[in-house]
């Protein structure tokens, strides 16, 4: 499996989120544009490393599912608050769902602020409405290649995660929702969404931009 870890100053997580991955699964990091010297750190640890000029966070994903080649494909953040040794069971469900997502489950009170999870369960309250049971707009999934690729995702910002849920919906895709862990992100990195309330309004523009 190839996992796809769109990058923006992330030096100080990458090898200890490298380190992490299972055998087997190989790590595209898309720079988007990193001034710390983070794709010659993932290039050194044996990473493919591409770059994305345009700066967003769709821009980087669908850059790293342009390079992917492997039957499946995963997704998750490079500051090291996900597990990457969850991907294996996470891929197992595939066997029975077209998409499975990571419902984060925070490792201490001040990991996931409480702006991020106030947006966070927003959203997710408007697409449970529109009859698909998430509880996270996850920022860890994994499904087959060529199906995303002929969803034909569009957003290239924040509403990335959004949009990919909504028109696996609309698609008749069937989904499934597991816990995963939420920790700490590595020292000296910080979320562009949910380290600043700025962030996370900007994230909500994007989500609301794509549920309109």
């Amino acid at each position: 499996m190839d996992v796809v870890l769109p990058c923006l100053d992330e030096a100080a997580a990458l090898p200890a989120v490298l380190a992490s991955l299972p055998p087997g699964y190989r790590a595209i990091v898309v720079d988007n544009g990193s001034s710390d010297g983070s794709p010659e750190v993932a290039a050194s640890l044996g990473a493919l490393v591409v770059h994305e000029i345009r700066r967003g966070y769709g821009a980087a994903v669908h850059t790293g599912l342009l390079a992917a080649t492997s039957e499946f494909v995963a997704f998750a953040d490079a500051d090291g608050s996900l597990d990457l040794a969850e991907l294996p069971a996470m891929a197992a469900l595939l066997a029975s769902a077209d998409l499975v997502v990571g419902r984060r489950v925070p490792v201490s009170s001040g990991v996931w602020p409480w702006h991020a999870r106030a947006g966070n369960a927003v959203i997710s309250g408007l697409l449970r409405r529109r009859g698909l049971d998430v509880h996270d707009i996850a920022p860890l999934r994994v499904c087959r290649r060529e199906a995303l690729l002929a969803l034909d995702v569009r957003d290239r910002a924040f509403g990335y995660p959004l949009e990919l849920l909504v028109r696996a919906a609309a698609s008749g895709w069937r989904v499934r929702e597991v816990d995963v862990t939420y920790g700490p992100r590595a020292a000296g990195t910080r979320s562009k969404v949910s380290g600043s309330v700025r962030g996370t309004l900007r994230a909500a523009r994007d989500m609301a931009g794509v549920l309109r």
